[in-house]
């Protein structure tokens, strides 16, 4: 092999190496994919989304990123204090906070806030929460952690509308 063979082998290699490392999500990061089902209400159709998902942050900073089984990015919202905006194909909204994000851009208030930490097993600090035989109430919605050591989550509401969350996690805390 020449000399200038080996210098772009080497410099073909350092850069798989550097893309490799750039994909891998952050170790703060929770990935995986979801699966949201919303019934219908009595003015609201019925609703459902799944997604690849990374999550960063918490409940007061954080990035949520939703992608297309090839992939490309659906959405990415990003929130901080008084502030949360959702990016989609058809642009960038901006809200006063994640409560009014979620019912902004999936017509039904969901916990985002406490979203993070439920993802990571545990219950959010910013309210109270109860122990049950399957995981944890907060919020008037149900962690079940049975299966989190396998890297299932679901988390469901049964006030109307009712709403179930699954996640499969890649990440799990």
């Amino acid at each position: 092999m020449t000399a200038v063979r080996r210098r772009t082998a080497l410099a073909l290699a350092g850069l798989a190496l550097l893309a490799a490392c750039a994909t891998k999500p952050p170790a703060d990061a929770v990935s995986g994919r979801l699966a949201l089902k919303v019934d219908a209400g009595a003015d609201t159709p019925a609703r459902s989304l799944s997604s690849a998902f990374e999550l960063r942050g918490d409940g007061e900073r954080g990035e949520l990123t939703l992608s297309s089984p090839l992939g490309t990015v659906v959405a990415r919202a990003r929130w901080a204090p008084g502030e949360a905006t959702l990016a989609t194909h058809e642009g960038e909204r901006r809200f006063d906070d994640l409560d009014a994000l979620a019912r902004g851009a999936l017509g039904e208030a969901l916990p985002l806030r406490a979203l993070p930490s439920w993802l990571r097993g545990r219950p959010w600090r910013g309210a109270a929460s109860r122990d049950t035989a399957e995981g944890f109430e907060q919020l008037g919605w149900q962690v079940a952690l049975t299966r989190y050591a396998e890297g299932q989550l679901d988390i469901t509401r049964a006030a109307p509308p009712a709403v179930s969350l699954r996640a499969r996690l890649e990440t799990p805390s």
